[in-house]
């Protein structure tokens, strides 16, 4: 099986990355397809990934063999802050093949890998890489999630642009609208962005995602 791999980011931290890739993850199972996801890198934490837990709970499944064997995050690390400072707090060196490894053995058995990644996009993983090198060495193309609130227009925009340059296709926006912002500000900034994505990126799908109660 040859699965369909995508990745996930946004345009800052706290912006409803893991909460926008469970949702992802359960619409594509409700149109029938066979789904895992992936965490590239886990900081804050020990054991099996938070957002892996919160993935499965979104999707209404138990943990997989796959998230007991590791396989679904390679790498979780205790410190919460960026992960080329976690790793090296913990003397550990972010190996990407063996993230790359662990995606490409998911994707022999699902029809959809979806990699949520750390942070935003120029988030590194080390001293001189980010996760815009990653997708560029790899590409897979990206759901970007982003919100309304105050700064959103510029970093969506910086991110998209970011992926323009690394030539990374944006799939989907997903736009976040929780927690409630300000009204006007909520519906100017969600027309902005689709304006732009009408005449930078018109194959780009835009999602709206509401509040979930977990």
């Amino acid at each position: 099986m040859s699965a369909n791999i995508v990745f996930i980011s946004g345009i800052d931290t706290d912006i409803g990355k893991t909460i926008a890739t469970g949702i992802y993850a359960k619409r594509l199972m409700q149109q029938g397809y066979s789904v895992i996801t992936q965490k590239m890198i886990q900081t804050g934490c020990q054991g099996i990934a938070q957002d892996i837990l919160c993935h499965r709970k979104i999707q209404g499944i138990g943990l997989t063999e796959e998230d007991k064997a590791g396989q679904t995050c390679g790498y979780v690390l205790d410190y919460p802050c960026s992960p080329h400072l976690a790793a090296e707090m913990q003397g550990i060196k972010i190996d990407t093949k063996k993230i790359a490894k662990q995606t490409a053995l998911l994707a022999e058995k699902y029809d959809y890998v979806l990699i949520e990644g750390a942070g935003g996009l120029a988030v590194p993983y080390d001293e001189k890489h980010t996760s815009l090198d990653y997708l560029h060495q790899y590409g897979y193309p990206v759901i970007l999630v982003t919100s309304g609130k105050l700064g959103s227009i510029n970093h969506t925009l910086l991110s998209l642009m970011a992926c323009q340059q690394y030539q990374i296709k944006v799939q989907t926006v997903i736009y976040n609208l929780y927690p409630n912002s300000d009204p006007l500000i909520n519906q100017n900034s969600q027309q902005f962005i689709k304006n732009y994505l009408a005449q930078h990126h018109p194959d780009c799908e835009f999602m709206l995602l509401e509040q979930v109660d977990l």
